[in-house]
This record gives structure tokens, sequence and C-alpha cells, in this order.
């Protein structure tokens, strides 16, 4: 059994609110292109209570689950499964997901971190190791390097 978690952690020059809002509404403008599962999506969404989707849909309607949002507490925390699998591929059920928990933390007057922490790699199976070498690999990575880009454009608007 994994027991081992792995934080990621990026700060914002955005109150707490502002913070949770934008990474919870706007997705599509963090995630990477190249981390999506449908090949340009049109939509990428979190449905925002506990037992929602964070999913994305594609121009046909095809709509696959990125994860099921398993605790939705604004403006301070968030946890999602994270269905993928082998080959980077989504996972069909959340019986094989990890998890992200995310939390939302006041550091300042207007200034937000924003912490990551991915849990039960394990139920990746052989792919869990591939999973965790990519997360530790750098800090904040590609997706919360996008955020902190996204609260920067936003931070004169709050």
């Amino acid at each position: 059994m994994d027991t081992a978690h792995i934080s990621r952690f990026v700060t914002v020059p955005v109150p707490v609110g502002e913070a949770f809002r934008l990474f919870t509404e706007l997705p599509g403008d963090w995630l990477p292109p190249a981390h999506t599962f449908i090949r340009d999506p049109v939509l990428i969404a979190m449905e925002p209570w506990a037992g929602g989707r964070f999913f994305e849909r594609g121009a046909d309607g095809t709509e696959i689950t990125r994860g099921t949002i398993l605790e939705w507490a604004p403006p301070g925390r968030l946890v999602v499964t994270w269905r993928i699998g082998p080959g980077w591929q989504p996972v069909r059920t959340d019986e094989n997901a990890s998890v992200i928990e995310i939390e939302f933390r006041a550091k300042g007057p207007g200034i937000s971190e924003v912490v990551l922490t991915y849990a039960h790699l394990d139920r990746a199976g052989d792919f869990g190791a591939q999973l965790r070498t990519a997360i530790q690999s750098q800090n904040p990575g590609e997706t919360l390097q996008r955020y902190a880009d996204l609260a920067e454009r936003h931070q004169n608007r709050v």
C-alpha cells in the first residue's frame, strides 16, 4: 500500500476566494492541452458540489470524466479523484483513481498559496511509479505554472 503523499505548491497574487474560483471555474485555462483526454475539448469543467464531476466535453458531445469531486469546501479546500492510468489514459471508475487534495491558504493580503497533494498513486498499479516520477520531477510543474500565470492575469480584476 502506498502511503506516501507528494505535494506541489504555487503562490499566486490573488485572495484565497479568487484563487479557488479561478481553479474551479477555469480549468480549461490552466490544464495543459497535452494533458487532456479529448483532443481540442470544447469544455473542461468542474461541477461545484461533492459528487460532481471534473470532466471534458468534445465538439461531438463526447464526455470523459477526469475525476469525481470528493470534497467541495470553498474557499479553502477541494478534493478530487484523478482518473489517470497506464499510458496516461483515463480510467473509467474511481476505484483505480488516485486522489488530489487542493488547499488554498492565505499567505498575506491578496496572496494565496495553492497546494496540491497527490495521494493513493498505488491505485494506478505499476503505472503509479511513473506518476510519482512525473509529479516529483519539478515544482510547481506545468499545470501549476499555467494556473499561476492565470492568477497573475486576473490579479488586477479582483
